[in-house]
């Protein structure tokens, strides 16, 4: 019996393998896993990432400068354009003569005919800020790029990427420009007519900015927190990649809605929420002819579809959140995520406050700038993702 039970210990032993046996299977299987190294960044990246950050805060700041412009109805107080920029008006005899150019355009005949030159050098000097600052931009970007080309700083990829940014910059000024220019124009028979700028060339406006900074910024994260192949076990965890770049597109589409909602006023048109008035669905939504003129003509269907995407965009970014809270993410993912779920909510907050205290200079403001935020944590967590690989189990 004795020699009976020590050959089944034998048995058992041959079939299960021991502590030190399986600690080799699991160095064994680690070690097919290719070792991720840390990635050194080289001086002249850190140098070329900075300047690429240091492009998409000045770009930040312009945004805000163009809210701050457009909600104090300073835009169309400078009726030249010129390329190398303005001299600004330094005795009286000069804003007098500046104040007398503005005298001549719809803004002043139908809105402003009783602004003295105190009043108007204010709209003016707002303008010319938001002006000269885009200018600086294009010095700040084009000075250092023709350097650190010159010094070989620049990859193929990296030069395409300049290219880029440098026809935007350049495109950015003149679509400023045409677009001041729809609100001069004399379109504005109706002593009832607002003169605005049209909310076309507003969006593209806005749109041309986003699209400037969204490129600048996410070449200076590559370049100053590049990021490393990560494995993953959860298959369904390759979805955060598709949720992180829509969620990119909606903060974007959002923001392009909200200059329709600028440009058309129509943050003043139904100051309650979560109804619109008395009702969920306005009864003036659809009443320009033809219909599709309602979306993007029609203060009352602009501020809707606003509201709408708004909604779409925290709902969204919370499901992203849900969906990830029992994933085992890199560590700057998870930051990435949290970032962006608790920008979705303020950002919908503030948007809230301005429309229910009607759109005060300040909170609208904060609410233009907090949707670039929303869009720089969007940027983070997609850079975050983008190196995410599934390991099958």
């Amino acid at each position: 019996m004795l020699r009976i039970m020590q050959k089944r210990t034998g048995l058992i032993k041959l079939l299960v393998p021991g502590p030190r046996y399986q600690q080799t299977i699991a160095q064994t299987a680690i070690k097919e896993i290719p070792a991720i190294k840390p990635i050194n960044i080289s001086k002249s990246d850190k140098t070329v990432g900075r300047w690429f950050l240091g492009v998409s805060g000045m770009v930040f700041v312009a945004v805000g400068l163009g809210g701050v412009t457009r909600l104090t109805e300073s835009g169309l107080s400078m009726v030249t354009w010129k390329l190398t920029g303005e001299s600004m008006p330094r005795t009286q005899d000069e804003w007098e003569q500046e104040f007398s150019k503005y005298q001549q355009y719809p803004e002043y005949k139908l809105k402003n005919v009783n602004m003295t030159v105190d009043e108007f050098k204010f709209i003016f000097m707002m303008e010319y800020i938001h002006r000269m600052w885009g200018r600086a931009i294009g010095g700040f970007f084009l000075l250092p790029a023709i350097y650190f080309w010159k010094k070989g700083y620049f990859c193929a990829k990296t030069k395409k990427t300049v290219l880029l940014l440098g026809t935007l910059i350049g495109l950015q000024g003149l679509m400023g420009w045409y677009m001041v220019k729809s609100g001069l124009e004399d379109r504005f028979q109706d002593p009832n007519d607002v003169p605005r700028v049209s909310q076309y060339r507003l969006a593209s406006h806005l749109a041309a900015a986003f699209v400037l900074y969204a490129f600048s910024l996410s070449k200076a994260m590559s370049m100053l927190i590049p990021t490393n192949t990560f494995l993953i076990q959860a298959k369904n965890a390759m979805n955060i990649k598709g949720l992180s770049h829509l969620t990119k597109a909606m903060v974007f589409l959002t923001a392009i809605s909200g200059a329709f909602v600028a440009g058309l006023d129509a943050g003043l048109v139904y100051n309650s929420f979560p109804k619109m008035g008395d009702s969920w669905i306005p009864d003036d939504m659809w009443q320009f002819k033809p219909v599709q003129r309602n979306i993007t003509e029609n203060p009352t269907t602009v501020q809707f579809n606003h509201r709408l995407l708004g909604i779409s965009t925290v709902t969204l970014t919370t499901v992203l959140w849900l969906f990830t809270r029992r994933m085992q993410l890199p560590k700057r993912a998870n930051w990435a995520i949290n970032a962006v779920v608790a920008m979705a909510w303020t950002q919908a907050t503030l948007g809230v406050t301005t429309l229910l205290n009607y759109v005060p200079v300040p909170l609208a403001t904060a609410h233009q700038s907090g949707s670039l935020i929303l869009l720089s944590f969007a940027l983070w967590l997609s850079h975050e993702v983008r190196l995410l690989k599934y390991l099958p189990k």
